[in-house]
């Protein structure tokens, strides 16, 4: 089996977030509203194909630079979040937790189908998103996929998603 890895400063995008936390013993709490500069690394693993390569380098930073594209600049907004009321107004979303209440333009917002908007789901979220676009490019020597992702210094979560489960 053999490996790939892209990194770099085109891999990178700076978004708005808070996180909820602690719901299970008491009442839920949240970070207050931040940002992160992130940064994304993507491992490949599968067998040569037929051109002796597992995917070409170039291709897979075009996809992964996009995907961070999408995200950059943005607040990235977990629309699975129970603890997060969301209501989508004209051009804004209302976005409320506790006492606290955000107005943001539409334009800024990414909506994303997960339940929180740490590092972990968003390693999650891109993992799935990306093997959705490697399988229509054809990449079938694939085994796995792992997205990491930094949101500081030190800091970073990684998803691995097996390939070959994938219809």
């Amino acid at each position: 089996m053999r490996r790939i890895n892209v990194y770099g400063p085109e891999l990178r995008f700076a978004a708005a977030h808070f996180t909820t936390f602690g719901g299970e013993c008491g009442d839920p709490r949240s970070e207050p509203l931040h940002g992160h500069n992130y940064a994304v690394a993507v491992q490949l693993e599968g067998d040569l194909s037929g051109d002796s390569w597992v995917f070409d380098f170039v291709g897979l930073r075009r996809l992964v630079a996009a995907l961070c594209q999408e995200l950059d600049h943005a607040f990235l907004l977990p629309t699975e979040n129970h603890h997060i009321a969301v209501e989508r107004g004209e051009g804004h979303y209302h976005v409320a937790f506790a006492d606290r209440r955000y107005v943001i333009p539409e334009a800024d917002v990414r909506p994303l189908p997960i339940d929180n908007s740490t590092a972990e789901r968003l390693a999650e979220w891109l993992a799935g998103r990306l093997a959705g676009q490697l399988r229509s490019c054809g990449a079938a020597n694939l085994s796995s996929l792992t997205v990491t992702v930094e949101e500081a210094p030190g800091q970073s979560a990684s998803f691995t998603l097996p390939l070959d489960t994938i219809p």
